[in-house]
């Protein structure tokens, strides 16, 4: 698949118990906004495991990490009890 949310919905929907979900505000440690100089950046902190396997080659990544952002009117949509056409 090389369509990343063809592999995530795949996953949500077979094996839902194997995703590893962590909200970023969690992990988070530093952030900084673009500016002239730089880009804007975030810095978590992850288990080790993950760290070696973003850094290390790409044959050798076994799992896909993703970012993923659930906007909030998505989420809303989540929660509520209502059906709205189209989502049926």
């Amino acid at each position: 698949m090389n369509d990343p949310r063809q592999a995530l919905a795949f996953a949500l929907e077979k094996y839902p118990e194997k995703i590893q979900a962590t909200p970023i505000d969690q992990l988070l440690i530093e952030s900084a906004r673009q500016n002239d100089k730089r880009p804007a950046y975030v810095k978590l902190a992850v288990p080790d495991d993950l760290a070696k396997a973003l850094r290390g080659s790409p044959d050798k990544r076994h799992d896909l990490v993703l970012l993923v952002s659930i906007p909030r009117e998505v989420q809303e949509r989540s929660e509520s009890r209502i059906i709205l056409p189209g989502e049926v």
